[in-house]
């Protein structure tokens, strides 16, 4: 295990979620799956924790009841390197959930989500300030990120 690991804690859907997210990502795998016994708290033979891997970053997930909830506070970026890859990720980890402005989202699970392409950063980091300028104008009026629209606005266009 690294040794800095995101924990998730759902109500009682931590196995569901990692298998929604093994599908999404290449190179995914399942880790560990613990179950609750006779102790409980939750039903004994139900699953308590999980651990997995989505493109090489190790997670653990835990169902542990109502108590705490996802907030915005907390999101993971996924880096995409062309519109294909980000129209996957987004309309993937969509589905079901909440579309938010400017690349974010929250999944059906209520975890958000930034999937944006390295081109934003790029443009946005532009020596020339009106460029920049233009590519976050553009930025803000979008949901999921278009390349194109993006590359019109920093063009001039």
């Amino acid at each position: 295990m690294k040794r800095i690991t995101p924990f998730l804690w759902f109500d009682s859907q931590a196995e569901e979620a990692m298998n929604f997210y093994l599908s999404i990502f290449k190179n995914s795998k399942v880790g560990k799956i613990s179950r609750y016994g006779e102790a409980g708290p939750q039903p004994k033979g139900s699953v308590m924790s999980v651990t997995f891997e989505l493109d090489g970053q190790e997670f653990m997930a835990l169902n542990a009841g109502p108590h705490f909830k996802f907030t915005e506070a907390i999101s993971f970026f996924v880096n995409c390197e062309s519109q294909e890859e980000v129209d996957h990720y987004w309309d993937r980890l969509s589905e079901d959930g909440t579309k938010s402005r400017c690349g974010w989202l929250k999944d059906k699970f209520g975890l958000s989500w930034q999937v944006i392409p390295s081109a934003l950063g790029k443009m946005l980091g532009d020596k020339d300030p009106e460029k920049s300028k233009r590519v976050m104008m553009a930025m803000l009026q979008m949901d999921k990120i278009d390349v194109n629209k993006l590359q019109q606005a920093y063009d001039g266009n």
